[in-house]
């Protein structure tokens, strides 16, 4: 079909070419009254040529603007068409097919794309770098930040300083480990940035992983197995010394009787400098054989249970103490009916734990009184919470709360707490912590 309408194209050309040149010998020749014929005929065929050029000039400008605006649906009738356009209007047609076809593709691609980075378990985040317009966001990042849009990254300085301080920072290609803040809670993220130009904008393309649970998983295997060379030291050591002392202890019983008075107040310095050994090796032995038992637990006993159960039985353990220490506890739970899969020994331990801390903070208050409720977050999760009307603690204790032998208490063993964010650990949830000075404490067990 091209090759007829280029055919068309040419007899045109040639037949204009013999006229004129006929119109051209004649003028030279002097005949002037044939020039009256020819001239009409000239005129036609360019008037021709014109037509069959704007026919085709036409066709393409309609063609261009279905292209324009990206309406490769249109189609172009071939068989009604001039004999000569039919093959210009076919071109025009395989050519919007083709196109609908990787349009088609293209958008393929982009919905799979989509659906795979919403599905994944990384945030992601999409930012023109030089106005700061957010272009896209996965629902994991609005789960992960707790916020459900950004129209710029600018934005985020008013939710979070510090993490967008890091983000704004971030070297590109590299990672980092910032920390995200959201209800007044903490939490640890990887953050990984690369960039990419298109249509002579540059954009940044930053990732969000929550390693958080990551971090407490390898810091609690670094303390059990710093706990369990360290008892196991100890205990090695200690053993003999309160072994020893026991019989020395009783070789001077048994040699009380056989001392002069003159050398009585040197025996009875002994007997107490052996007494004081014996003690503080069997304190250290005590004090071994509790932290050995934080290595113990291993393998939940997992089951269903309704939280108003557990409720229930604190309130139960507790209600004696909380009225001799003139102690109100509220219970708070909107839905009877929610449920968790844990091992409820356990989980009544670290409820013991952090109900007793919440006595203890709140015993200088004027008004005390504790919290216990429960509830499902918007990233629906179960959250059991703890909180306290007490004294608080300061920012720079928080970090520090859940590690092994660290105690704000005088007498505490720093335990508690280590004890707690293990079991929950186990669980696979976690433990957090909100404290304002001077306002109280509250402690979220998250399932």
């Amino acid at each position: 079909m091209f090759k007829q309408y280029e055919w068309r194209i040419i007899v045109r050309v040639v037949l204009m070419f013999v006229t004129i040149s006929i119109g051209s010998y004649l003028l030279v020749s002097g005949l002037y009254p044939y020039e009256i014929v020819i001239i009409p005929i000239i005129i036609i065929q360019v008037i021709d040529f014109f037509k069959f050029h704007k026919k085709a000039q036409d066709e393409v400008a309609q063609f261009v603007e279905s292209v324009h605006y990206r309406d490769f649906s249109r189609y172009f009738d071939v068989k009604h068409a001039p004999l000569e356009l039919q093959p210009l209007r076919q071109g025009f047609n395989d050519i919007n097919t083709t196109m609908k076809v990787i349009s088609k593709e293209k958008e393929t691609q982009y919905q799979y794309l989509q659906k795979i980075l919403e599905l994944v378990d990384t945030g992601i985040l999409s930012y023109e770098m030089e106005t700061g317009e957010v272009v896209w966001m996965n629902e994991s990042l609005k789960k992960l930040l707790q916020i459900p849009y950004l129209k710029t990254i600018h934005s985020l300085s008013k939710r979070d300083w510090n993490l967008y301080h890091e983000i704004m920072s971030l070297p590109l290609g590299q990672s980092i480990i910032a920390t995200a803040h959201h209800d007044k809670s903490a939490f640890k993220v990887l953050l990984s940035a690369t960039a990419f130009h298109t249509e002579g904008k540059k954009y940044k393309l930053v990732a969000f992983q929550n390693v958080n649970e990551a971090l407490d998983e390898t810091e609690s295997k670094a303390w059990q197995r710093l706990l369990s060379v360290m008892t196991h030291e100890i205990m090695n050591s200690i053993a003999p010394i309160s072994s020893l002392s026991s019989t020395l202890k009783n070789i001077l019983e048994q040699s009380r009787d056989n001392v002069s008075p003159k050398n009585s107040s040197n025996f009875e310095d002994l007997e107490l400098g052996i007494n004081t050994i014996k003690t503080r090796s069997e304190g250290l032995l005590k004090f071994a054989e509790t932290y050995r038992n934080l290595n113990k637990i291993t393998t939940p006993n997992l089951s269903k249970v309704y939280i108003r159960d557990l409720f229930e039985n604190m309130h139960t353990l507790m209600e004696p103490t909380l009225e001799q220490k003139n102690i109100e506890m509220d219970i708070i739970l909107k839905d009877p009916d929610l449920m968790l899969e844990a091992d409820t020994n356990l989980i009544e331990q670290v409820l013991i734990n952090l109900i007793v801390n919440a006595i203890e903070a709140v015993k200088e208050s004027a008004d005390p009184h504790i919290l216990l409720s429960a509830y499902v977050s918007p990233n629906h999760k179960t959250i059991i919470k703890i909180a306290d009307n007490g004294a608080g603690m300061p920012e720079e204790l928080l970090d520090k709360i859940f590690i092994p032998f660290f105690s704000t208490k005088k007498t505490g063993s720093g335990i508690g707490l280590s004890l707690c964010k293990q079991i929950m650990m186990l669980h696979k949830g976690n433990i957090q912590v909100q404290s304002n000075v001077g306002e109280g404490t509250a402690f979220m067990l998250q399932f």
